[in-house]
């Protein structure tokens, strides 16, 4: 549930840079104004290595659910601030500027959430099924993805004056009350019993960076690689909705419906692909998934240039609940577990966050290539493909841990 009201907050700005922004908060309407917007949301991914060692610290010092209380509370302040900015026309170059402020805000309070929610979720799982459990984690996040598109459906279907003046705020303030929901929920939380033992034998990281740093430098190197694979996610639900728009001539509606039906599948296989990295391992499903997206990504972007809205459905579908989600299941479990509960916090975060950096300017920097152009399928293809073998050429690299008991993970 507290993945799912991060991920609403944090995705509504994808949809509202894809959609909104370009006209609201920038001089023109043109390429370069799509261009800006979607920088705008890769700064948020800016912050979240600063984030990542702030609350990856704390995390490790203090406990999972402090931090995770916090990561709440800063986003729902973030996103409700969006809400209520001047725009372009009121107040100038001003107006994108504190866009560019709460967006960091919004970064700086993801760059916690992730990894404290797979800690906390991993430690309090059974050995045999971690995988599992933590994959929900990420099921959470899209659920949040869902309500973000969605609640941009109604917004997309308001004449412009309404919509670029107050329709695109609203989704932006209900989410405060979303926020309300999920304090109460979070804050039952319990601690996990890999802290508290660490906390009863007085094995706390004084400085969990510099054992970190010291131990498992190689593993935050190949957790970097590997999260580069996020990449797809923000290409498919950010990017290609603008692609749909402005090259296949696709509703906004129908482009967000689009990325509604492939996360709303992915609830459901998710879970099926943490079940099987229970069974089989985490190697393999990873590498599958992030193959399996990169080779379905051309056919998936050429359909929306053909009048054929079945075809989208099945391949939007085939991207992302059949194959980048089986990468995006067991992360959280097959990342978590190459580090030791005195550090996993902090390995998680950062490494997941300096990875996620190439997904966050994923969408500008396959823009600025063409990406939206009449053939822009070929330079968004071809940027997947080449993020979808990084990953998996470094997931090759990581140890097996399925087998290991969770007392033992990251021990040498």
């Amino acid at each position: 549930m507290g993945s799912a009201v991060e991920y609403y907050d944090f995705f509504i700005f994808g949809s509202a840079a894809a959609l909104i922004f370009p006209h609201i908060f920038f001089p023109d309407t043109g390429t370069s104004a799509y261009i800006m917007s979607l920088a705008t949301f890769g700064f948020a991914y800016i912050a979240r290595p600063v984030g990542a060692v702030f609350l990856g610290h704390f995390g490790d010092r203090i406990g999972r659910r402090k931090v995770l209380m916090f990561t709440l509370l800063t986003m729902g302040f973030a996103t409700f601030l969006i809400g209520c900015l001047p725009t372009f026309s009121q107040v100038g170059w001003l107006a994108p500027i504190l866009l560019v402020f709460a967006r960091l805000l919004q970064g700086l309070s993801a760059a916690g959430e992730q990894a404290g929610a797979s800690s906390l979720t991993l430690e309090h799982a059974p050995d045999d099924r971690r995988s599992f459990f933590t994959s929900w984690t990420l099921t959470g996040t899209q659920g949040g993805q869902i309500l973000a598109a969605m609640a941009f459906i109604p917004v997309s279907a308001l004449p412009d004056d309404v919509k670029y003046s107050i329709g695109w705020r609203v989704p932006f303030w209900l989410s405060a009350v979303i926020v309300v929901v999920a304090f109460f929920i979070r804050r039952t939380l319990e601690e996990t019993p890999e802290f508290e033992a660490n906390k009863r034998k007085n094995e706390i990281a004084r400085l969990p960076l510099g054992v970190l740093l010291r131990d498992h430098w190689r593993d935050v190197l190949r957790v970097v690689l590997c999260a580069t694979i996020a990449a797809v996610s923000t290409v498919y639900g950010t990017l290609a909705i603008s692609y749909g728009k402005e090259v296949g001539g696709l509703s906004e509606t129908t482009a967000l419906w689009l990325v509604v039906v492939g996360n709303a599948v992915a609830l459901f296989t998710q879970p099926l692909f943490g079940m099987l990295a229970d069974r089989i391992g985490r190697k393999p499903v990873f590498i599958y998934g992030a193959l399996m997206a990169a080779a379905v990504m051309p056919f998936y972007l050429q359909s929306m240039q053909v009048d054929a809205p079945a075809l989208q459905f099945a391949l939007s579908i085939l991207v992302f609940s059949c194959g980048y989600a089986a990468a995006n299941a067991v992360w959280p479990s097959f990342y978590a577990e190459m580090f030791s509960s005195k550090v996993r916090f902090s390995g998680l975060a950062i490494g997941t966050q300096l990875g996620f950096l190439m997904a966050g300017f994923a969408p500008s920097i396959v823009t600025a290539l063409g990406g939206l152009g009449e053939d822009g399928w070929i330079p968004t293809s071809i940027f997947t493909a080449v993020i979808a073998v990084v990953a998996a050429t470094s997931a090759l690299t990581a140890r097996e841990t399925f087998r290991v008991p969770t007392r033992q993970l990251g021990l040498r």
